[in-house]
């Protein structure tokens, strides 16, 4: 039997509800001997009396579950009748009973009844769902005469402190705990108590309200927690720096912490990562990890041997590297969703994304094993003898074995094996790579008869735009060799290629770099570079996140932000041999992989290719980044750093945490940008918490009243209308990013007179972003898996239940995936008079 929600109707006398109809035998006999006679008292143990009333002696209601039985396997007597026996619970309200009856022949029958417990004089608390230190708060309850004659008497409201059981009246100036009260027949009076909770004196509060007349009483007790109002406040300074930069900054809220009294620091943390472009080397792994065997991912497993292997018998240091990796056990491996779990608003068994972790913890875990050269050079001879199999007669892929052979997987293939003989990796045999170039010659000559027929027919002219995105990715895929052409194959090419010289703007930002390549490498200088320069006036420039684009990102493979920019660098490093620029746009790559994960292969390979291809090789470098704070330089000898990458993490004793350490300056001397990020918690009253918004991620919060009028809803700030109970508020929350992230969570604290209207969880969509919203007694969370660059704003309901003065709490912002970008409201109250 279980409560059902809303009911608020019922006592000690039940009434059952007209049984349905059920199975022959099948009797519910569960609340006969209920029906008119006094509740029996609940099993389990009661707490202390407490103090003696006037008679008659009330009976103190605590057995409020909302779920009095489950018997899932009952069985009928030789007449086909069950007894149910139980104790029922205290809670007056409205039940629902359900009963399931089954036959050995699969008969079955299924019956559902309402019951109400209810008493003639019945008092309901409305307390709230906790209580928050120096708030002012009027408790309210309600009692109710469900009798024929008119009930007169008196109420009182006891204070005791949950763990001793102590009386607490005084702590929370109950000076008039009795109130009288006159009920008609059928209806009910307003009980209401005004309460000021106290400062660190009693972590929950045990009530009770009895009410009571010279024939009739009832009584309720509850726990209500009481939360202090002061809160663990993290705020986070990032520490961006190019290569070969010096760079000063100022942490405000760290330098200005000893203005506030109140403010008591916690910690103060520094995380720094001296050469971030390992962490792209660390992502090859998850090209090798994945577990389908598509052709695509089968040749990706290929391409991450053998880029590692190349990479590592090139160039020594980075070999001592691998060597080091294979053995090491740290926070170097753990999934960014993992690390830094003490300075996140969430834990990561609180969100959604403890799979999306576990995935890439053990992506990191492999790295030991991708980096081992013997292992390397072997797989490597499988895989590449596993995609001769593939190939079928015409030369072409097909997507998984048996299927027909598909162009784009195949000039996918014809385009990757060019990335590695760029980067000097030769195949071990070049007949299956010149088949796959004979395959997509055929498919784009079919492409182009098609047309000269179209042609022939007057259905449209030579000189119309004709390039689609498959011919472009074509263009590009075949620019990387110089295996000869027939005649007709010749003949389609130059078509194509003069095709693109004339309609390659509007194309999207992928497919005109594919085609600024494509004239680059077949000799075509002069356009190529004007698609180049053109490209250059529609990018973006920023000082930490370096050159990027802004472009509608969409599902189909040219309109993925990854490898379009892996092409712009591609590009700009071959066309115009733009070193500076290519740098600028490698630090935005960097910059992303700091607060999102690479989810595909292709993606990670694109970017791996665009990093080690194009520009200074930034796997080398390994100086020391110098970091001084206040002025005092910081002696990193004593720090456990991470091979390669050179990450550290510190932490600074309580007791030496000065405001002047917000001060930072960081001297990088390697050609690699660095970065990393100050954390810095405190904890402070929640009124007087200012808004942080030092990061690239902010937020802002307003709350708004719903007033209805003759045009419908009109929201009002609170700041301009009054609050009263009952009032519908409507909590409105900015979300401004200048990056693209994942992972992020949101937690909206509230006050206690405010109770939340969409309680059940669930994912929606609103304003742009979707999300799991997850409704909680102290606040409502949001988690959002993915949000693009831009400005965002969504809005939830809540309900003004309680009069008083509240503090309402902050609002915190954080990305999950990389903490030092996080962001929170400033502290507020609210009044509902």
């Amino acid at each position: 039997m279980k409560r059902r929600t809303g009911g608020l109707e019922g006592g000690l006398a039940m009434e059952q509800a007209e049984e349905k109809n059920a199975i022959a035998g099948f009797q519910e006999r569960a609340f006969d001997n209920f029906m008119g006679e006094e509740m029996e008292p609940p099993r389990t143990a009661e707490p202390p009396p407490p103090p003696p009333v006037n008679s008659p002696s009330p009976k103190i209601r605590t057995n409020l579950k909302e779920t009095v039985f489950f018997m899932p396997n009952l069985k009928t007597d030789e007449d086909g009748n069950i007894i149910l026996k139980f104790t029922m619970n205290e809670a007056l309200t409205k039940w629902r009973f359900m009963g399931f009856a089954l036959t050995k022949d699969l008969k079955f029958a299924f019956t559902e009844n309402e019951v109400r417990t209810q008493k003639d004089l019945m008092v309901m608390p409305n307390a709230p769902r906790f209580f928050r230190e120096n708030d002012r708060i009027v408790l309210t309850a309600k009692v109710s005469n469900l009798s024929d004659k008119n009930i007169n008497g008196n109420a009182i409201l006891k204070l005791f402190d949950a763990t001793n059981r102590k009386s607490i009246d005084n702590l929370f100036k109950n000076t008039s705990p009795n109130i009288s009260f006159k009920t008609k027949p059928g209806q009910s009076d307003l009980l209401a108590w005004d309460l000021k909770v106290p400062d660190g004196k009693v972590p929950a509060v045990a009530f009770q309200v009895i009410a009571q007349s010279d024939k009739f009483s009832d009584g309720e007790e509850n726990i209500v927690p009481v939360l202090t109002d002061r809160i663990l406040v993290t705020e986070t300074k990032p520490l961006a720096v190019r290569g070969k930069e010096k760079k000063d900054f100022v942490f405000e809220g760290l330098k200005k912490s000893g203005q506030s009294s109140t403010l008591k620091n916690h910690s103060l943390k520094l995380e720094f990562t001296s050469n971030p472009a390992w962490y792209a080397v660390q992502s090859l792994p998850y090209l090798m990890e994945y577990p389908h065997e598509c052709t695509e991912q089968i040749f990706n497993k290929y391409y991450a041997n053998t880029l590692a292997s190349s990479v590592a018998n090139k160039h020594p240091k980075i070999k001592n590297v691998f060597e080091k990796w294979k053995n090491i056990d740290s926070d170097a491996l753990k999934s960014n969703l993992s690390k830094n779990a003490e300075l996140k608003s969430a834990l990561l068994e609180e969100t959604p994304w403890v799979l999306a972790a576990q995935n890439e913890e053990i992506q990191k875990k492999n790295i030991g094993l991708l980096f081992d050269l013997n292992r390397m050079a072997k797989e490597s001879k499988q895989i590449f003898a596993k995609l001769e199999q593939r190939q079928s007669s015409n030369g072409g892929f097909s997507w998984f074995p048996g299927g027909q052979p598909g162009r784009y997987i195949t000039q996918y293939l014809v385009e990757s094996m060019g990335h590695l003989q760029h980067l000097g990796i030769d195949l071990p045999n070049s007949t299956l790579l010149n088949k796959a170039v004979k395959f997509c010659d055929a498919q784009a000559l079919e492409e182009y008869q098609k047309l000269l027929k179209l042609v022939r027919e007057n259905k449209t002219k030579l000189s119309d735009d004709h390039l689609s995105r498959n011919m472009i990715h074509y263009l590009y895929a075949r620019s990387f060799y110089t295996i000869k052409m027939n005649d007709s194959v010749k003949e389609m090419w130059e078509y194509y290629i003069n095709q693109s010289k004339t309609y390659w703007l509007g194309k999207g930002i992928y497919a005109e770099g594919m085609i600024a390549l494509a004239l680059h490498r077949a000799g075509d200088k002069k356009p190529a570079i004007a698609i180049v320069e053109s490209l250059k006036e529609r990018s973006f420039t920023h000082e930490e996140l370096g050159i990027y684009w802004k472009f509608n990102y969409g599902y189909f493979w040219y309109q993925l932000p990854i490898e379009t920019q892996a092409m712009m660098i591609e590009v700009f490093g071959e066309v115009t041999q733009d070193a500076q620029a290519v740098d600028d746009m490698k630090l935005w790559l960097l910059k992303n992989k700091q607060t999102t994960h690479w989810k595909t292969t292709k993606a990670t390979a694109a970017a791996v290719y665009a990093l080690l291809m194009n520009g200074d090789n930034w796997l080398e470098d390994d100086q020391e980044v110098e970091i001084s704070l206040g002025g005092q330089k910081l002696d990193q000898s004593k720090f456990q750093k991470e091979p390669g990458t050179g990450y550290f993490k510190t932490e600074f004793p309580t007791e030496k945490i000065q405001a002047d350490m917000g001060n930072i300056s960081i001297n990088n001397p390697n050609n690699v940008p660095a970065w990393g990020a100050m954390y810095w918690q405190y904890f402070e009253q929640m009124d007087k918490v200012d808004i942080f918004e030092e990061t690239p991620l902010k937020i802002k919060k307003e709350l708004y009243k719903e007033i209805n009028s003759d045009k419908g809803p009109v929201l009002k700030s609170i700041k301009e209308t009054k609050i009263h109970p009952g009032d519908k508020l409507i909590v409105r929350i900015e979300i401004r990013a200048d990056r693209p992230m994942e992972y992020l969570h949101l937690k909206d604290l509230r006050a206690s007179g405010l109770e939340p209207i969409n309680v059940l969880s669930r994912y929606k969509w609103q304003g742009g972003l979707g999300y799991y919203e997850s409704t909680k007694d102290l606040a409502t969370h949001f988690f959002i898996s993915y949000i693009p660059q831009g400005t965002y704003v969504f809005e939830y309901p809540l309900r003004a239940n309680h009069k008083g003065d509240f503090s309402n709490g902050i609002t915190t912002m954080q990305c999950m995936y990389a903490p030092e970008f996080s962001s929170h409201s400033e502290g507020m109250r609210i009044l509902i008079e």
